[in-house]
């Protein structure tokens, strides 16, 4: 009998009842290769199949065309579950069927649910001791890794090994190659995926000891990763004693180490590190000593100040445009103006603007006043050394002692919150009076102070120095200060206690807050406790996950607003899918406007690592009907693609500055200015019309008020901190900077409160090389960028308007006078020349007279010719073809490097000093291609901060004579200042060292006179 494979299958179904098992194994195999055409008429027959399946009778090879055959009808009808296990008891038939052509759909379906079941069986089999793998799904498995390790595709192997909890897997492949890339992707996968905590941890024990010791391979590219597993797992001891097996033979290796785990480890994690350093003996103490000063901070900071003091290009044309255009009566505008004055200038210690404008200073009353002394302290950020003496003439009597001027009270509040910014995150460690440290006098004020507003400021103050401390004493203090139930001072007390136990999820001190939030009246105490708690659950992750449900289920819109935060900041940096999920379903469904805009805002504190993803999922919501969800849209691009340069966002948020709603504008405009920080007019073919824009708007006296002050914002964030720093969210190892977050989400509250914008220069990281020597000093030497200057060039700088010369108006003649003019000149003239020069009697016309004769090498007006060229002088039209731009630069040392220009910088192999590690962080890619279950390498041009930062050299010629450069922040006395006079119109400061200029050829300029605030005597 002859089948025929394109006949109907029903008389092949008929042989399935036959005795003959040969008869049917025939049938069986030829039912296979017909199902896709014929799967629906083969469907109706299934349980005869999965019969024949379970029968004895038949030999193994007919049972395994029967499971298979089975398998495929039940893949047909959807039924994936069904069609697995069938295709597991196919046993062989199904690995053979693997290699058919035009089973491709077939086979990549069921290894996907195979892949699926595994990684549930498998994570069943570690939390019970008696459930067991399926063996026949593990021979599946087991193939899939053989096949992948075969065809080089690691990254696929990878991905399965790590969801499936196969770390023997990655140990394999690593083993086998001995490529560092394999740990570093592995590390990556798990860090930038939803992992359990725990799980993660585990990873990263695992990892650690694969990756090569720096003391093997010192320049290493992949010291980035071991920096970043060091500083996620936050184990002092296995620093310590990586630290402790680098001295002191790679002592430049430790230093540079100490320096990167400064730029995103947790104070608490660095302070316990610096006191497990061990003295040492009389060889490695001198080394013990230094890496616990690099462990400080006090060094990283030292340096980045000198870096934006030397390289300082604000454009005060800009801020003087902008005061000149806004009422300075207002405290929108007024306040529009410090914001943008002390983002220009951020770190920068310069104070040019405020001298050269102390009438418009003087406009500053009430919370104004607060906001414009605080500003002082994102003008000396960083700068904890001397930021008492800063803030000294403004900061209040200590022992609680009301003022006799009136308003005082807000210049008070606002130079302990500027204190506080100042020493952010360092408030435990810097030095205040008599010995104590910040944290310590601000708890002091904070408990002697009698007015709420000094209160406000010095919590706020006290929350941002001792960010992430959990000091329990600062806790109870402004637990207690929250107990007043003042409005003012409760905001404030909110916010800082969150931010004093940052990240420790402690149930104790989120079940304190959530009672009193759930008894206040006060919107704004519970609007401060709600961001408290999302601060108490950073990085918490699934342990956030019954905090952030209860909040959300809330009936008062503040408590599910501070919920909306809650998830976020417990998800921060990890693109989790549901976390995602869950707030697009909040940002479409909620009844309150405010929370619909927080979960469309908080989108960006997922996906900033993932800067490419969020245009796509943004663009529908930047065009709903609501506003608030329009304006959250704005947010979340800027937050999430700062310092790129994103185009698909530009094209977003270009049309959004011409929204009919103010509001929407305005975030429009904030968000393209972090989205544009640091880009050049080269790299952003937006960025020159944009600031034109703001100019426009910000000019144009008949703008919303909140479309200009966005402008305003929009402008300073494009040239912060002297256009030598970025909004990255980000280190520039790749680990999430905890104080840029932080910064950035209370950023977000100057919706409701302007003096929580200044945080948003907590967010702002220099982008410099700055090389160090084996003692810490900065040497005088140069690196290439290879790539073309104007491609990283700071933003050419706005123009002085200059006054158009008035055109001289030709004289009209009129016809009368011409005609008498041509009858004296027809009496004059000869007679072949004067009848061409008059014209007939009677007409009455208008005549210019004529143009004066073309000067030397003019342009004729009438037809464009040149006339009068120079001898020699070519009189082609055309420009003079200009000097080609060359294809690379030669920078110096403490030079302003942009994220996107690490890539490019190298150091010469002739160079006398070369860099411990390698100056980028990105990694080189993997060979292998997509990876499994969607998990792709999730390195883009954005993803990390970049590189470079605060170098370790190594002297290639130390026996040759070294010349360095002066570090003046370190060298400049601290003088005293006046002491703080409330009586009269104006308070008198001797300004301290960080103002002194700096001359343009390197030297240092004399200390500037002194000058007055003119705080007056206005009424609170």
């Amino acid at each position: 009998m002859i089948l025929r494979p394109q006949s109907s299958a029903a008389g092949v179904l008929a042989l399935l009842t036959e005795q003959e098992p040969l008869l049917k194994q025939h049938a069986l195999n030829t039912l296979i290769s017909l199902v896709p055409q014929f799967w629906a008429e083969i469907s109706e027959h299934i349980a005869l199949i999965e019969s024949l399946y379970e029968s004895s009778d038949l030999p193994i090879l007919a049972r395994n065309s029967a499971a298979l055959l089975a398998s495929k009808v039940y893949y047909y009808l959807e039924e994936y579950d069904e069609a697995l296990s069938f295709a597991l008891g196919a046993g062989t038939a199904f690995q053979q069927d693997s290699s058919i052509p035009g089973d491709d759909e077939y086979i990549e379906t069921l290894i996907s649910k195979a892949i699926d079941r595994y990684i549930e069986a498998r994570a069943e089999e570690q939390s019970s001791v008696q459930v067991k793998v399926d063996p026949r799904l593990q021979d599946i498995i087991e193939s899939i890794f053989s096949r992948c390790i075969q065809n080089g595709e690691f990254k696929q192997a990878i991905g399965i090994a790590l969801e499936s909890r196969r770390l023997d897997i990655i140990k394999q492949l690593y083993e086998k190659t001995h490529d560092s890339s394999l740990l570093a992707y592995s590390m990556e996968a798990v860090l930038d995926n939803h992992f359990p905590l725990s799980y993660r941890d585990q990873v990263l024990n695992f990892l650690y000891p694969l990756f090569p010791s720096p003391t093997i391979d010192s320049k290493s590219p992949y010291i980035h990763s071991l920096t970043r597993l060091l500083v996620t797992l936050s184990n002092p001891a296995l620093t310590v004693s990586l630290l402790i097996s680098l001295v002191p033979e790679e002592k430049l290796v430790a230093h540079q180490l100490a320096f990167d785990l400064v730029e995103g480890g947790a104070q608490d994690f660095l302070e316990t590190i610096r006191n497990d350093l061990p003295l040492g003996d009389e060889v490695t103490r001198p080394t013990f000593d230094t890496l616990r000063k690099i462990l400080g901070g006090r060094e990283s900071v030292k340096l980045y100040l000198e870096f934006l003091r030397k390289n300082n290009r604000a454009d005060l044309l800009i801020l003087k445009h902008t005061k000149d255009s806004l009422e300075p009566r207002s405290s929108v505008y007024h306040n529009a103006v410090t914001f943008q004055n002390a983002f220009m200038h951020a770190g920068t210690t310069s104070d040019t603007f405020l001298r050269e404008n102390l009438d418009w200073l003087g406009y500053a009353s009430n919370w104004s006043k607060f906001t414009a002394t605080a500003a002082l302290g994102v003008i000396h950020k960083g700068n904890f050394e001397q930021g008492m003496v800063i803030l000294g003439p403004y900061l209040p009597n200590e022992n609680g002692g009301e003022s006799n001027l009136a308003g005082a009270a807000y210049s008070e509040g606002g130079a302990l919150y500027g204190l506080g910014l100042i020493n952010a995150g360092v408030g435990a460690i810097s030095s205040g009076v008599g010995g104590r440290t910040i944290e310590d006098y601000l708890r002091n004020i904070l408990k002697a102070a009698q007015g709420e507003v000094v209160q406000h400021g010095a919590a706020l103050g006290l929350g941002i120095a001792g960010m992430g401390g959990r000091s329990v004493e600062a806790y109870d203090d402004l637990k207690q200060t929250l107990f007043t139930d003042s409005a003012v001072a409760g905001e404030g007390a909110g916010y800082a206690m969150g931010l004093i136990m940052l990240g420790t999820g402690d149930a104790t001190y989120a079940s304190e807050m959530l009672t009193y939030a759930r008894e206040t009246q006060h919107e704004k105490i519970i609007r401060g406790l709600a961001i408290g708690l999302a601060f108490l659950y950073f990085g918490r992750q699934d342990q956030a996950d019954e905090v952030a449900k209860e909040l959300l289920t809330e009936k008062d819109p503040i408590l599910r607003y501070g919920g909306v935060y809650t998830l976020a900041l417990a998800y921060a940096g990890t693109p989790n899918n549901d976390a995602v999920r869950r707030l697009l379903h909040i940002a479409v469904s909620d009844t309150s406007d405010d929370v619909r805009r927080a979960a469309v805002t908080c989108l960006s504190f997922l996906l900033f690592k993932n800067p490419r993803q969020v245009p796509r999922i943004v663009q529908l919501l930047s065009e709903s009907y609501n506003p608030h969800v329009r304006c959250g849209a704005t947010l979340a691009l800027g937050i999430a693609c700062a310092g790129t340069g994103l185009q698909d966002a530009i094209e977003i948020l270009e049309p959004m500055t011409k929204d009919s709603v103010d509001f929407v504008r305005q975030g429009a405009f904030i968000a393209l200015g972090m989205i544009l920080a640091q880009q050049s007019d080269a790299s952003s073919p937006s960025l020159a019309a944009i600031r034109t824009t703001y100019g426009k708007i910000v000019g144009d006296k008949h703008e919303d008020p909140m479309a200009r002050f966005g402008a305003a914002l929009g402008q300073s964030f494009i040239d912060a901190g002297g256009r030598n720093v970025t909004i990255s969210l980000q280190s520039r190892a790749g680990t999430k900077n905890t104080s840029a977050i932080v910064g950035m989400v209370m950023f977000c509250q100057f919706w409701y409160w302007y003096p929580l914008a200044h945080c948003a220069s907590l967010a702002f990281q220099p982008t410099a090389i700055i090389g160090l020597t084996e003692d810490l000093k900065a040497p005088k030497f140069d690196f290439i960028s290879n790539a073309r200057p104007s491609l990283f060039a700071y933003p050419s700088s706005m123009k002085t308007p200059k006054k158009e010369a008035t055109a001289k108006l030709t004289t009209a003649v009129l016809s009368t006078t011409a005609k008498v003019k041509a009858r004296e000149r027809r009496k004059a003239a000869s007679e072949d020349t004067a009848d061409s020069d008059i014209k007939k009697d009677g007409d009455v016309e208008m005549k210019l007279e004529e143009a004066p004769s073309a000067r030397h090498g003019d342009i004729s007006p009438i037809n464009g010719s040149i006339s009068n060229l120079p001898e020699g002088q070519s009189s082609d039209l055309r420009a003079p073809n200009k000097r080609k731009e060359p294809s690379w630069e030669s920078l110096p040392n403490f030079s302003r490097v942009t994220p996107a220009q690490f890539q490019y910088v190298v150091f010469p192999p002739s160079s006398r000093y070369q860099p411990v590690r390698p100056v980028s962080a990105r990694e080189p890619a993997l060979k292998g291609g997509k990876g499994a279950l969607g998990m792709q390498k999730m390195s883009h041009p954005e993803k990390y901060a970049g590189g470079g930062g605060i170098l370790l050299l190594i002297d290639e010629r130390p026996g040759d004579p070294q010349e360095f450069i002066e570090l003046s922040m370190a060298q400049v006395p601290v003088s005293q200042p006046a002491p703080s006079s409330h009586t009269g119109t104006t308070t008198t400061v001797t300004r301290p060292d960080p103002n002194i200029a700096l001359d343009p050829n390197g030297g240092e300029a004399e200390v500037p006179a002194p000058f007055e605030y003119p705080f007056g005597d206005e009424d609170a």
